[in-house]
């Protein structure tokens, strides 16, 4: 009977302490499983930048449905920085600190890669712009015999030429027609395209030669009268994008630029695609 009590005594306690040493591992097991799924939790948090864009004002509207469908594709996140080409240039030059320029024009982000901020292979051509004269008057046939007759108009607004390619191309056209000595002094100019614009929106201004992207914007389309200027009568817009600071998410974006997403959004932009763009 003892060695019988004994026995069961020790078959318990072996019952028991067995049971423990498993119950232990299990609980181990749980907590490292946990452990395991939290840092990959974290890892991929981690792994999630966000873009610093500076971007030309003519782009805004163009670049915020970009923005919206890059973001929805991917876990990086985009912080868009408007205002003209040549200020960005300026505030890069002096180190400002952003990931990736879209550009206006092609001179500013050349720059960049010839003081060394930029690479050559981190330099590509996004869009091509076009330039259109606009009023946000509704029952004007605008055109080349429009704007040549000065009696039509008092104040047409340009961008600063020397800030914002959409203002030189402007003076080109004035040089084009033979305008420049009539327009002097009917110009108001402003710092980049967007306040260009405002300033016929406003009224201003009664005439202005902005980007045609400005026209075709979703809250403007329809309204005002507006000329598709040719494209013989200025340089070609094209505008050139730069990475400044090299990172997966700005190799994914700059993959992202050349998808069939933002093509459509160029087209139904304004925009003409870049020269070899299929």
């Amino acid at each position: 009977m003892a060695l019988g009590r004994y026995g069961c005594t020790i078959s318990l306690y072996t019952y028991l302490h067995n049971g423990s040493d498993i119950l232990h591992r299990l609980v181990k097991k749980f907590t490292n499983s946990c452990f395991l799924a939290i840092c990959l939790s974290c890892g991929a948090s981690a792994f999630a930048e966000t873009l610093n864009v500076a971007v030309a004002s003519n782009f805004v509207a163009a670049m915020q449905r970009i923005q919206q469908a890059f973001e929805d594709n991917s876990e990086h996140d985009i912080r868009l920085i408007r205002g003209s080409s040549g200020k960005h240039y300026a505030q890069i030059s002096n180190g400002a600190p952003f990931d990736i320029f879209l550009s206006a024009d092609q001179q500013r982000p050349r720059r960049l890669v010839d003081e060394g901020i930029a690479e050559e292979s981190d330099l590509a051509t996004y869009a091509q712009g076009q330039l259109a004269l606009w009023s946000r008057r509704n029952d004007l046939h605008l055109g080349r015999e429009y704007l040549l007759n000065t009696d039509n108009y008092d104040v047409i607004a340009i961008a600063n030429p020397r800030l914002a390619p959409y203002g030189q191309a402007a003076t080109e056209v004035f040089r084009h027609l033979g305008l420049e000595p009539v327009v002097s002094h009917r110009l108001v100019m402003g710092e980049n395209i967007a306040q260009a614009f405002q300033f016929v929106f406003s009224g201003n201004a009664d005439l202005g030669l902005v980007a045609y992207s400005q026209a075709m914007s979703t809250n403007l389309r329809g309204k005002g009268s507006v000329w598709l200027v040719p494209s013989e009568l200025h340089q070609p817009i094209k505008q050139d994008m730069v990475i400044l600071r090299d990172s997966t998410a700005a190799e994914e974006f700059a993959a992202f630029m050349e998808s069939d997403t933002v093509r459509d959004i160029l087209l139904t932009s304004g925009y003409l695609l870049p020269e070899g763009a299929p």
